[in-house]
C-alpha cells in the first residue's frame, strides 16, 4: 500500500498511567484501565514518499515542528526498521480535541498513526501487537487501539528488552449491563505548563508519595475489575476519583510542585460533590490537565451537563460515551 488512513478516539484513564520504568520502551510502572470515547476522534494519513528526503508532518493543515515532530519521526523510523522499508512519509492529521490540554490527544493521535502507518509500511498485526507499537509512540494509545473499556499491562518487570516489550500490551475488558457516560468539563483548552514526559519524570524521581501510590493503584485496579464486572457504576467510580486524586496527590509531592489543578478545576469538582449529596452517582477523574472528566450514568449525564456548565465561566462541556477501536478508513494501492 502506498497510504491509508486511520481513525481513532481518545480514552479517559479510570485507573491512571503516570511514570515510565523505561522510557525508551514506553514501559509504565502500572497497570492502567480506559474507557475509549465515542467524541474527538483524531483522523491521520500517511503516504509513502518515495523522492523525499525527510518526512513531513502536519497537523490540521499546519506544519508540525520541534518535539511534537521528532516524535512522530521516531515512531515512523521505528515502523521503518520493522518493516525493512527505507521510504520517508508525509503524515496529515486532523484532531477534534484540544492538543496538549490533558484531553488524551496523544493516545488518540498515536493510536491513528500506528494503525495507518503499519498499513502502509506493510506491517501485518493484530490488535495486541498494534496496542504494542501505537505504545511506543504514547503509552496511552496503547488503550485506544481498542473500543470501550481496555487494560494495559505494564508487563514483566525482569528479562531481555525483548520480553519485557513483548509483555506490554493492551486488551479489551468486559463491561456488560454498565452504561455510562463521562461528562469533560474543558476549563482550560490550553497546552499545559509542565509537558506529561517531564511531569511523570519529576514525579517518579523526586515525590516521595509516588512509590505509595503505585502499590495503592494495584488494589485499585482489583478493585476495578471487580466493579466493572459486577456492573456497578458507583463502585466505579469511587476508584476512579480515589486513583486520579491519589496521581495528583504525587505530583503536587514532586519536587519542584507539578500542579496541574487549577481554581476552576476545584470549583468543578465542588459541583461534582453537590450532584452526589443531591443524589446523582457522579465521580470525577482528571488527567494531566486542568480538565475534569465526570463519570455518570448515561441517563443523568445530561442533568450532570447542566449542573457542571454553570460552575465555570466560558467552560465547555461534552458528552460521550463508550466509543470504538481505532481502525483503518480507506486504503490506497
Amino acid at each position: 500500500m502506498t497510504s491509508a488512513t486511520a481513525v481513532a478516539h481518545p480514552n479517559i484513564a479510570l485507573i491512571k498511567y503516570w511514570g515510565k520504568r523505561d522510557e525508551h520502551l514506553v514501559l509504565p510502572w502500572t497497570d492502567s484501565l480506559s474507557m475509549t470515547l465515542d467524541i474527538f476522534p483524531t483522523t491521520t494519513r500517511v503516504r509513502l514518499a518515495p523522492e523525499a528526503e525527510h518526512d513531513e508532518v502536519t497537523l490540521d493543515g499546519v506544519p508540525v515542528a520541534g518535539e511534537a515532530r521528532r516524535r512522530v519521526v521516531a515512531f515512523l523510523e521505528l515502523v521503518r526498521e520493522r518493516a525493512g522499508l527505507p521510504q520517508r512519509a508525509v503524515v496529515e492529521t486532523e484532531n477534534t480535541v484540544p492538543t496538549g490540554a490533558g484531553l488524551a490527544s496523544s493516545a488518540s493521535g498515536f493510536a491513528a498513526l500506528a494503525v495507518a502507518a503499519a498499513s502502509t509500511y506493510g506491517l501485518d498485526l493484530d490488535a495486541t501487537a498494534l496496542s504494542r507499537l501505537a505504545r511506543r509512540g504514547s503509552g496511552s494509545a496503547s488503550r485506544s487501539i481498542f473500543g470501550g473499556f481496555a487494560l494495559w499491562h505494564a508487563g514483566r518487570h525482569t528479562g531481555t528488552a525483548t520480553d519485557t516489550d513483548l509483555s506490554s500490551y493492551a486488551e479489551p475488558v468486559p463491561a456488560g449491563g454498565l452504561d455510562p457516560a463521562l461528562v469533560i468539563a474543558v476549563v482550560d483548552a490550553g497546552p499545559k505548563a509542565v509537558p506529561s514526559r517531564e511531569a511523570m519524570r519529576r514525579t517518579v524521581e523526586t515525590s516521595p508519595l509516588y512509590r505509595p501510590w503505585a502499590a495503592s493503584s494495584k488494589d485499585d485496579l482489583v478493585g476495578m475489575r471487580e466493579a466493572l464486572r459486577r456492573a456497578d457504576l458507583d463502585a466505579v467510580g469511587e476508584v476512579a476519583e480515589r486513583n486520579a486524586l491519589g496521581m495528583h496527590a504525587t505530583m503536587l509531592a514532586a519536587r519542584p510542585a507539578v500542579r496541574y489543578l487549577s481554581a476552576a478545576t476545584l470549583t468543578v469538582l465542588d459541583s461534582v460533590l453537590r450532584l452526589r449529596r443531591d443524589g446523582t452517582p457522579a465521580y470525577a477523574t482528571m488527567d494531566a490537565g486542568p480538565n475534569v472528566k465526570v463519570l455518570c450514568r448515561r441517563a443523568d449525564a445530561e442533568r450532570v451537563a447542566e449542573a457542571v456548565r454553570g460552575t465555570v465561566p466560558g467552560c465547555s462541556v461534552h458528552i460521550a460515551g463508550p466509543g470504538p477501536g481505532a481502525r483503518l478508513l480507506n486504503e490506497g494501492g
